[in-house]
């Protein structure tokens, strides 16, 4: 059986809709999407994420917007970074401090948690460890899709800066993925990463 990591985006939880989708589209394919619910705390992130992945040795890891943020950290593995949010701090900082609700049921039970400064902090902390140790090996591993309609983040030109264009996708798209999008983008490439 194959194994796909989903890392979910800002103020979601692995109950979101497009780990749904995956694990629907893929259901015949014997293969596991698991998809944990992210710490809010970025230094706890980092931490928690790493070590995931350490225990679950997954067969490809996906991530969108701030997933896509850390699944780029994660040497070594196959990965799908979908409008990597590259600049949390900055994002946060610009859409300002304050109480955010979580668009999906998280398995604690939390409903909403807190934009601070310190969070802000940690963004910019965890934000230093990407694009850090690439070596030729992950260049060959990482595909980044872009959103050509994506108004919230484009982080096109520090992916192709690291990772160059050979695995750089344009989809018409915008920030958030949807059912027609995971259907014809993201598990086409999936099915290409796994030899499905």
């Amino acid at each position: 059986m194959k194994k796909i990591i989903y890392f979910h985006g800002f103020s979601s939880a692995g109950s979101t809709g497009t780990a749904t989708n995956l694990r629907n589209y893929l259901y015949d394919k014997d293969v596991r999407v698991l998809s944990p619910d992210i710490p809010v705390s970025p230094a706890e992130a980092v931490t928690f994420l790493k070590d995931f992945v350490a225990a679950e040795q997954p067969d490809l890891i996906i991530g969108t917007s701030m997933g896509g943020f850390y699944a780029e950290m994660q040497h070594g593995y196959k990965r799908i970074l979908v409008n990597p949010s590259f600049h949390m701090a900055k994002l946060l900082t610009f859409r300002g401090l304050g109480n955010v609700e979580f668009q999906n049921k998280r398995a604690d039970g939390a409903t909403h948690f807190k934009v601070d400064k310190q969070m802000i902090e940690e963004f910019r902390t965890a934000e230093k460890l990407s694009f850090q140790g690439i070596t030729a090996e992950d260049r060959d591993l990482v595909y980044g899709l872009f959103g050509k309609n994506d108004k919230t983040v484009n982080t096109q030109g520090d992916f192709t800066k690291h990772y160059g264009k050979e695995h750089f996708v344009i989809f018409d798209g915008e920030h958030r993925l949807n059912d027609k999008i995971v259907k014809s983008t993201v598990v086409p490439l999936i099915h290409q990463l796994l030899e499905l």
